[in-house]
């Protein structure tokens, strides 16, 4: 795995590379608070599959703050931005919890830029879109995670800092999800844990039908970071989406 940087309009990304030179690209895009760790068992998994990008978005991760925090619209331009410099052009965006807002935003505004999205426990519920109700639902899903998942979202939140984070958090409520949906042009999978509490099966239906083109699946047993506790069943779900 190779750890680089990518630079655009004054900002800064980091960002890990791994996988397959066959021409696919995988790019990974966390939530709030997080980073490109919460993706390490998948990207191991989606490694022969093809090339692996994980990204700390500006202000998380490893990725130093910026001056300006992007809203749900600009962050998706940023990350336009960075796939438009990949070599691939056989390229997937998978967006998990916030990054799935920031990867429709780049789809829908930059056409062409990927073929194909992965949205993860997509947020935030149209009918609980409060900073109170969107945390009680966080308390609710960690309490039933493993020791693995509340230490590491115990480092990537410190590391994002609370002031930061509640600015992340106002545009992340204050983005409307489902106004965009039925603009995305590209075959989306919808994934979500079957016990999320955030993603609650009837938003993640929601999100499914206004997508014209979409497929819904869970991962059994799990919550929202299901990524982290269940990576092969994941990686085994975007590799058959990318290739049917």
């Amino acid at each position: 795995m190779e750890t680089a940087k990518f630079e655009h309009d004054g900002r800064v990304m980091v960002f890990t590379r791994s996988g397959s030179p066959n021409g696919r690209a995988f790019v990974l895009v966390h939530g709030i608070g997080m980073g490109h760790r919460v993706f390490r068992g998948v990207a191991e998994k989606l490694d022969p599959a093809g090339a692996v990008y994980a990204v700390d978005l500006p202000g998380f991760g490893d990725s130093p703050e910026p001056a300006e925090a992007l809203d749900m619209a600009g962050s998706g331009d940023f990350l336009a931005a960075f796939v438009a410099s990949l070599p691939e052009q056989d390229r997937t965006l998978v967006g998990h919890s916030m990054g799935a807002q920031v990867v429709v935003e780049a789809l829908v505004r930059h056409p062409g830029v990927a073929r194909r999205a992965v949205l993860i426990a997509p947020t935030v519920n149209a009918r609980e879109r409060t900073a109170r109700m969107q945390s009680w639902r966080m308390v609710q899903d960690l309490a039933i995670e493993s020791p693995k998942v509340l230490v590491l979202g115990m480092i990537q939140y410190a590391k994002a800092g609370p002031a930061w984070f509640l600015r992340k958090l106002r545009q992340m409520l204050d983005h409307r999800l489902e106004d965009v949906l039925p603009q995305l042009t590209v075959p989306t999978l919808v994934l979500r844990g079957e016990v999320d509490r955030v993603c609650p099966r009837r938003w993640a239906e929601r999100v499914a039908s206004l997508i014209p083109e979409s497929t819904l699946r869970e991962v059994e047993g799990r919550g929202h970071e299901a990524m982290i506790r269940s990576p092969q069943p994941v990686a085994d779900m975007i590799v058959e989406h990318v290739s049917t």
